[in-house]
């Protein structure tokens, strides 16, 4: 059952929460895409005067080689993230790559597609991170060996876009996976009582929010320097794409001139947005508007059937030194009011809390990983751990300033509501945790099943050394 387990979080790491290596921090590495495919028998085979061999190449999946350098490529992308390699072969990384190759090909296949404006911004953040170590262009460009940043962005594009083929893919695969209560049952009764896992110590951490109160004044002059641009572009035919660049205060959109591809049959927008977006014609300017993240106002540059290309600048007003002030004695307030045993913490985050996420719940938080109360001490985030790290249960923490992707600026307290020391899994008491082993395990079984039904009608070619590697799927395409 152990050995299952390991080869289940290997196998299938994109889809239960793992980083595809492609995604994020992939090395730059060659791909030759093979065009032109005839099929035969229900069995797809690239046209045979591309079929050529080709130094390197140490598979042709579908439509795509792996090379042998991109096997290489992947030990040093897991070394760099901190991964042992002790105990990964050559063979496993080479039957992972023949995997994500499949479920690329078959993404294209079944016409899945992906944002590609959301790729080129994680290009532009990976670009960044890689210039913090290169120092410069330049040392980036010999290092990977690209004769121009463009070139070196398009390689990352083909890369960062198949990655997410790939990603979407295994979605797709898993999407509908559900599992009954007694299937749970029936999970946990198969392992082993001396094999059943060992669940960490866990901590229920709530806290209270509070954050300074944007003035009317400095919002009405937020929404008044947006009209203004809006009437410089329409009346003084002023760049609307420039004045993004200098003045727009998301930060995500502002290098690509505030462009966002919106579609209308699954928009990746909040509603008030969309709403205002899909209500304008190709060249019109709308009037400032609010969301959560500020005021905007939008130019609606070109209508593509169901696609709606826009550009947007967002301002966020004025955080006055008096807003600040008062948010922070408010809090100050609160904390003492527990100390003192006026108000529980639940009471006063339900009270008094900003943060509408956590309020109704007496200020317990979510666990994004687990979608429960409970944060295991080892996998906590390293900042949260460090602010609760010395609290007893009950009590209050010091105040502490922070901030996220909608506010500046806020003010926060936090209290340990309940431990649960280290202890072997127990079905009432871990419920939630074992069924999402159960969904893991089901998922992992509907997976191999898909990739052996594709690999039966996917054109495959292994060369070399690696058709001895052992593989858990029938990549060879031996007799059973």
């Amino acid at each position: 059952m152990q050995l299952k387990t390991i080869n289940l979080k290997f196998t299938t790491k994109a889809v239960f929460g793992l980083a595809i290596s492609l995604l994020g921090y992939s090395s730059i590495n060659a791909q030759e895409i093979i065009q032109d495919k005839v099929k035969d028998k229900n069995v797809e085979t690239p046209n045979t005067d591309e079929r050529k061999k080709i130094d390197g190449v140490a598979a042709v999946v579908g439509d795509f080689v792996v090379l042998d350098s991109d096997i290489d490529k992947e030990f040093i992308q897991l070394q760099a993230r901190g991964v042992s390699i002790e105990e990964i072969t050559r063979c496993q990384l080479f039957g992972k790559l023949l995997e994500d190759k499949l479920y690329t090909h078959h993404a294209i296949q079944d016409s899945i597609t992906v944002n590609e404006l959301e790729i080129r911004n994680r290009i532009d953040q990976q670009i960044d991170q890689f210039l913090e170590e290169a120092g410069s262009m330049d040392e980036l460009l010999k290092i990977y060996n690209m004769d121009s940043e463009q070139t070196l962005r398009d390689e990352m594009f083909e890369i960062n876009k198949n990655g997410q083929l790939a990603l979407e893919m295994q979605k797709s695969i898993v999407e509908d996976v559900e599992v009954t209560p007694e299937e749970v049952r029936e999970y946990f009764n198969s392992i082993p009582e001396d094999e059943r896992p060992i669940f960490g110590t866990e901590l229920k951490v709530a806290q209270i929010v509070v954050i300074p109160e944007v003035s009317e004044e400095e919002k009405k002059k937020t929404i008044e320097r947006l009209k203004e641009m809006k009437a410089d572009v329409i009346e003084n035919g002023a760049s609307f794409q420039t004045k993004v660049v200098f003045y727009s205060d998301d930060v995500a959109s502002r290098k690509n001139g505030g462009l966002y591809s919106l579609n209308k049959k699954n928009p990746q927008m909040v509603k008030e947005f969309r709403d205002v977006a899909f209500s304008l014609q190709e060249g019109e300017i709308s009037e400032p508007f609010e969301t959560d993240f500020g005021y905007h106002i939008i130019y609606l540059e070109k209508i593509r059937g169901q696609i709606y290309d826009v550009r947007h600048i967002l301002l966020r007003p004025e955080i006055t030194e008096d807003a600040i002030k008062a948010a922070r004695e408010k809090i100050n307030v609160i904390r003492q009011r527990i100390i003192d045993g006026e108000i529980s913490f639940a009471d006063a985050a339900r009270e008094m809390s900003d943060e509408k996420e956590t309020r109704e719940d007496g200020g317990q938080l979510i666990n994004p990983r687990t979608q429960d109360h409970n944060f295991e001490l080892t996998k906590m985030d390293p900042e949260l751990y460090a602010q609760i790290q010395n609290l007893k249960d009950g009590e209050v923490s010091p105040v502490y300033q922070d901030q996220d992707r909608l506010n500046p600026i806020k003010f926060k307290i936090l209290t340990v509501t309940d431990r649960i020391d280290e202890h072997k899994a127990d079905f009432a008491k871990d419920y939630l945790k074992i069924k999402k082993l159960a969904e893991q395990e089901k998922q992992y079984e509907l997976i191999n099943k898909w990739i052996d039904e594709k690999i039966k009608e996917t054109y495959i070619k292994i060369n070399g050394e690696y058709r001895n590697c052992e593989f858990n799927s029938n990549w060879l395409k031996k007799e059973e």
